[in-house]
């Protein structure tokens, strides 16, 4: 799936939230999406093109309101840039199939990966039927 889909393609397939977070870089509030405190077995999939980005063998509860994972699914499945929105700097992460935003890394992980991926519910579906690594 490319990236060059036009806001058109993807208003026709999300919700007016799931558009707002994963096509306009919005947020969701913390402690209000699906999977903040999920913790199922399983692979989180990307929102808009069903690329698995993580597995539930890497999410931890970081207190945050969001669902974090400490590590990606494999290399290369997000892309990262530089995000200077309200006034601070943070690293942006978006699924690097479709460009879906998918959140935040930071490094302030509690595990040996010092990363937190910081991830809105609304970015992501969880494929409980894909527990297998």
């Amino acid at each position: 799936m490319s990236k060059e889909k036009d806001d058109n393609y993807w208003r026709e397939r999300l919700t007016e939230e799931e558009f707002h977070v994963c096509r306009k870089a919005g947020t969701e509030r913390p402690f209000t999406g699906e999977y903040w405190d999920t913790f199922e077995d399983g692979k989180y999939r990307c929102r808009c093109c069903g690329e698995i980005l993580f597995s539930a063998e890497s999410k931890f509860d970081a207190g945050c309101g969001w669902p974090s994972f400490d590590a990606l699914a494999e290399e290369g499945v997000v892309d990262e840039r530089v995000d200077t929105s309200l006034g601070m700097q943070r690293t942006e992460i978006l699924c690097s199939n479709c460009g879906c935003h998918l959140g935040h890394v930071f490094p302030d992980g509690p595990t040996a990966t010092g990363l937190r991926y910081c991830v809105n519910s609304l970015s992501v579906k969880h494929d409980p039927d894909d527990a297998s690594d």
